[in-house]
């Protein structure tokens, strides 16, 4: 397959500057039509597809997340002309927020290592405390084991805004700019994960849902522009995290309109797991996608379409 000059698919995965000088003239020379009739052909929902997530020594490295990232550039160098539109959410966290080390503190004044899982019972019984929101921290993590069905996990410092583990990995960012310039349109930038009290693995909505967001606790106009799509793609990382729960955003969101679910086709060579050595989150994201699939959902790969 013959893919744009700028490629290197040895450099996915790496740090460089993107040549959008490059990628912008390359995709202005491919020549398509503007059809007004065809702007809803097709949307690529690209999740949180970031530096701290694909690369090797990202702080949060997904394995897997490399290889999937190359799979989904050239499959958006062989769709071009098919994909209408991309969609990119990018998660953007603060330094202190209620799922980083800095929040908690053990009774002896220690911060909780990452991948430490905070319960409800132990923040009751002060073995774990919150300096911030204390009130908030309590009563969020009841709230996230009775209405998530989860626990508060605690991750590395990751995607930090300013950091360069915010940024889309560059060589899908080439590829991002090439189809724009190609399609003559703008890419969606969605930025999610900024409220310092709550977790916000969906690109759609939090998992708990604090009277402080009020109606932007819920993205109710992204979900109902995708709709308007006659196929959604979606690609990114993580399948277990944020990937999962966005699907999941929009299965909730959509349920009972069979039309719409049917639409929606996941990706799934385009996508890994974080990985953990005491809990299987592939195995409860595959279980999950598998249940959605019953009620319509398409599990697809990259060589199907």
């Amino acid at each position: 397959m013959s893919y744009p000059t700028f490629y290197d698919s040895a450099k996915v995965g790496t740090l460089f500057v993107p040549n959008v000088e490059s990628a912008t003239t390359a995709g202005s020379e491919v020549h398509l039509p503007v059809d007004e009739n065809n702007q809803y052909d097709a949307a690529l929902l690209l999740i949180d597809a970031q530096v701290d997530f694909i690369h090797e020594n990202g702080t949060l490295s997904v394995p897997g997340a490399v290889d999937d990232t190359r799979r989904t550039i050239e499959w958006l160098f062989d769709h071009v002309g098919d994909i209408s539109a991309i969609y990119a959410s990018l998660d953007s966290h603060l330094p202190n927020q209620i799922f980083s080390p800095s929040w908690w503190l053990d009774s002896e004044g220690n911060h909780p290592t990452p991948f430490t899982v905070i319960t409800h019972a132990q923040v009751q019984t002060g073995e774990w405390n919150a300096p911030y929101h204390p009130e908030w921290s309590l009563e969020y993590t009841e709230r996230l084991e009775e209405n998530a069905k989860k626990q508060l996990m605690i991750w590395p410092y990751h995607t930090l805004i300013g950091t360069v583990g915010h940024n889309i990995t560059p060589a899908l960012y080439e590829a991002v700019v090439y189809h724009s310039a190609a399609r003559q349109i703008i890419p969606h930038f969605i930025t999610k994960g900024t409220v310092p009290t709550v977790e916000h693995y969906s690109i759609f909505e939090p998992e708990v849902k604090p009277s402080m967001l009020g109606d932007d606790a819920l993205n109710s106009a992204l979900l109902d522009e995708l709709k308007l799509y006659d196929k959604i793609y979606v690609a990114g990382q993580a399948k277990s995290h944020c990937v999962l729960e966005s699907v999941t955003s929009m299965m909730r969101y959509f349920d009972g309109q069979p039309d719409i679910i049917g639409k929606i086709h996941v990706l799934t060579d385009t996508m890994s797991s974080v990985a953990n050595p005491e809990i299987d989150f592939d195995k409860l994201a595959n279980d999950t996608f598998s249940q959605f699939a019953e009620h319509g959902l398409q599990l697809t790969t990259t060589s199907e379409m």
